[in-house]
C-alpha cells in the first residue's frame, strides 16, 4: 500500500491477544477509503474498540499486542510505533467516554490538541475560529470549565480538541454513547461536516446502527472478535438480518450473526 492508495487504512487479517492468553480479534479485516466514513457496528464486547486501538497502536498500554495480521495508515506500515508518532502521521482517535481536562476550560482543552503542531499564538486563534465554526455550542462554552459541561458538551470537546491536530484520519470509540437522540444527530451532523469540508477520513466504532448507518458509507458488522458482515451503508440498512438483529427484536428475541449463520447454513 503507498500513500497514494485510494485506501487511507487497510487492516489485513490481524489477530490481537491481551496477556498473552486471551484472544479480543481473530481475523478482523477492513478498508477505510479516503476521505469516506467507515462504521465498525457490533454490541458491547464485540471487539470493536480493541480494534481501534490496535490501528492507533494504543493495545500496549492495556497489556495486548497485535499477534498476526498487518495493518497499513497511508503507505506505513504499522508495526512498532507509539500513539505519539500516529498523531505525527495523522491518525487521531478519541477514545470512549469523553476524556476532558475537567479542570481546565473548553477552550484549553480545545487548544491542547494543537499541542503537537508548534502554531503561533495567531495561527491557534485562526485555527479554534475554525473549529467553533463547526461546533458553535461551544463557542458559548469557551470559558467554561469542562467538567461542568454537559455530556454532549464534552463529547464535542474531545472531537474538536482532535481536530485541532489537523487529523488526515479521525477514529471515534461510541460518540453517541449515553447521549440524547438530540445530541447524537447534533454530533454526528458535525462529524459529516468535517468529513465533507475537511476531507478527513473516519473510521467510527458505534453500538448505535441506525444513527452510524445514515451517517456513513460503509460498514463492518463485528461480533466475538470476527467481521460478520460488511457492506455500503445502504445494503446494511436494507438487510433483513440487521433489521432483525440490530434494528429490532425478533419474533424468536435476540439473536446474533453466529446463531443465524448456523441455521441458514446448517
Amino acid at each position: 500500500m503507498n500513500a497514494n492508495s485510494d485506501d487511507i487504512l487497510r487492516v489485513d487479517n490481524i489477530e490481537v491477544m491481551y496477556d498473552s492468553v486471551i484472544s479480543a480479534l481473530h481475523d478482523v479485516s477492513l478498508t477505510v477509503p479516503r476521505g469516506k466514513i467507515v462504521a465498525l457496528l457490533g454490541a458491547n464486547g464485540a471487539g470493536k474498540s480493541t480494534t481501534l486501538k490496535a490501528i492507533s497502536t494504543m493495545l500496549a498500554a492495556e497489556r495486548g499486542k497485535v499477534t498476526r495480521g498487518t495493518i497499513a495508515y497511508d503507505g506505513t506500515a504499522v508495526t512498532n510505533q507509539n500513539p505519539a508518532e500516529m498523531v505525527g502521521l495523522g491518525m487521531v482517535q478519541v477514545l470512549e467516554g469523553r476524556r476532558c481536562f475537567a479542570h481546565l476550560t473548553v477552550e484549553e482543552n480545545i487548544i491542547a490538541g494543537a499541542y503537537s503542531r508548534n502554531l503561533s499564538k495567531s495561527d491557534i486563534k485562526n485555527e479554534l475560529e475554525k473549529i467553533y465554526s463547526y461546533f458553535n455550542r461551544l463557542r458559548d462554552r469557551r470559558k467554561s470549565q469542562a467538567g461542568f459541561t454537559s455530556g454532549g458538551e464534552q463529547q464535542m470537546v474531545a472531537v474538536a480538541r482532535a481536530m485541532m491536530a489537523k487529523p488526515k484520519m479521525l477514529m471515534l470509540d461510541e460518540p453517541s454513547m449515553g447521549l440524547a437522540p438530540q445530541l447524537v444527530a447534533e454530533i454526528f451532523n458535525i462529524v459529516r461536516e468535517l468529513n465533507q469540508k475537511e476531507g478527513v477520513s473516519i473510521l467510527l466504532a458505534e453500538q448505535n446502527t441506525n444513527v452510524a448507518l445514515r451517517n456513513a458509507n460503509y460498514g463492518y458488522i463485528i461480533e466475538t472478535g470476527h467481521v460478520m458482515l460488511h457492506g455500503t451503508a445502504e445494503s446494511l440498512l436494507n438487510n433483513d438480518k440487521v433489521k432483525e438483529l440490530y434494528l429490532g427484536i425478533s419474533k424468536e428475541g435476540r439473536k446474533n450473526f453466529r446463531d443465524v449463520l448456523r441455521e441458514d447454513n446448517p
